[in-house]
């Protein structure tokens, strides 16, 4: 059995959740709910009239760079990590978390295999380490840090329950804002991307340099140099 399988299976089982192999790949379940990470589920997102339209992809865009650097600090299940990479962006992935992890790495494999997709996971490098500790002596150019950390807020998709219900036994809503805004600013990016809750308060009670709003999240850009709230 695989080493790194194997580690994330016992973590789910002492999280009270299993994860099986089966022929559709990786499944995390409670027994009831099932989570999968199944990047064809996002091919209609990612043609080109509606790829552009995307706020995120928008949000990351970098002025006269055609193949931007981003780092996704955040990665869960790399959804909008596949957006940045169909716009044509490098995306390097940092997970944590051994079971998302797991559950990630094998969306991405198995996404290999789809002609649609597999140029766009080309682009996509996973590193299952926590970002706060790499990003400081990251040896990459980066261009974006974006980062998402789990908000402790409610929605009204039930889908996106089920999703946060499974991963809510694993990842806890992020506890040290403050050091994982520090880190992305030590990897010297052009911008950091945040994605918040539409009504949340900003990362860190940091100030953005400027935001894009959607319906129900906005992007809180942050353009170095930026001083920490104290």
């Amino acid at each position: 059995m695989d080493v790194d399988l194997d580690q994330a299976q016992q973590e789910a089982r002492q999280a009270g959740l299993e994860l099986i192999k089966g022929e559709s790949g990786l499944v995390l379940t409670d027994g009831v709910m099932e989570l999968s990470c199944d990047f064809t589920a996002l091919l209609p997102r990612l043609r080109q009239d509606r790829l552009a339209r995307e706020l995120v992809v928008r949000a990351a865009r970098i002025k006269a760079v055609t193949q931007p650097v981003v780092v996704d600090a955040t990665a869960g299940l790399g959804e909008d990590s596949l957006l940045f990479a169909a716009a044509g962006c490098k995306v390097l992935l940092f997970e944590s978390d051994a079971v998302i992890a797991a559950l990630l790495r094998d969306g991405l494999q198995r996404a290999a295999h789809v002609a649609q997709l597999a140029p766009v996971v080309a682009r996509m490098q996973l590193f299952e380490s926590n970002s706060v500790d790499v990003l400081p002596s990251l040896a990459y150019k980066v261009d974006v840090v974006y980062l998402d950390p789990m908000f402790p807020g409610r929605t009204k998709s039930a889908a996106v329950k089920k999703k946060f219900q499974l991963l809510h036994h694993l990842e806890q809503p992020c506890t040290d804002e403050r050091a994982l805004l520090h880190a992305a600013l030590a990897a010297n990016p052009r911008k950091v991307l945040v994605k918040r809750p539409l009504k949340a308060p900003t990362l860190a009670a940091s100030r953005p340099s400027y935001s894009l709003l959607g319906k129900a999240v906005r992007f809180d850009v942050i353009v170095p140099p930026h001083t920490l709230s104290q």
